[in-house]
């Protein structure tokens, strides 16, 4: 397996990176990747901009807008959002086996000490509260499977920047996308870790 460890913050840069982990480095070798982005939001591929993004919010905070070849929704990164990647060639039929892919997640986080587990089509959750969420493309018989966990993430401005339908808040019963979602940081037993730290533990 090829490990990539982006050094750029970047996101218009790692969303490259990846895109050409797919199509060139993964015909060598399954690849794995961890990059963590500076503020901004990820759209899937099918996605109106103008429907999810608060637009005068992130020009007002600099938060970019880039979008991916994967569908799914919107999401919010900082600098303590951890990003990763698989990339796994000859797997043809097992396209969108969203819980295998997130396994490692799953048993990294049980290693330090929480219990989180897979819910619905493709979320990863802690005590009923979404930290991560699992997107994939596929294109003959190779796939890429990537999420984004919310280690210690400023809720505050996701909220900002994402536009949220309230029927949608509404249909989960809940009051607000803040108390629908969690950070990682605030279930470790290890309140001094920080997402280096989490890189280390995803890494092993």
């Amino acid at each position: 397996m090829i490990y990539i460890e982006s050094k750029s913050n970047d996101p218009r840069y790692n969303t490259a990176l990846e895109l050409y982990a797919f199509n060139e480095l993964a015909k060598k070798d399954d690849v794995f990747m961890l990059w963590i982005n500076s503020p901004c939001i990820v759209v899937g591929k099918n996605q109106n901009t103008t429907e999810e993004v608060n637009q005068r919010f992130c020009d007002d905070n600099d938060i970019k807008i880039v979008r991916r070849v994967s569908g799914g929704g919107a999401v919010y990164h900082d600098l303590n959002n951890l990003n990763y990647t698989i990339i796994s060639n000859g797997r043809s039929g097992e396209e969108f086996d969203f819980k295998s892919f997130s396994q490692p997640v799953i048993d990294a986080l049980v290693s330090l000490g929480v219990k989180a587990e897979f819910t619905g089509r493709n979320d990863l959750e802690i005590d009923g509260q979404k930290f991560c969420g699992n997107a994939q493309y596929v294109r003959s018989g190779r796939i890429m499977h990537h999420g984004c966990l919310m280690f210690d993430v400023d809720t505050s401005v996701l909220a900002n920047a994402l536009k949220v339908s309230k029927d949608k808040i509404e249909s989960k019963g809940i009051k607000s996308v803040r108390s629908r979602v969690t950070n990682i940081k605030n279930h470790l037993p290890n309140q001094e870790m920080t997402v280096a730290d989490f890189v280390v533990a995803l890494k092993k």
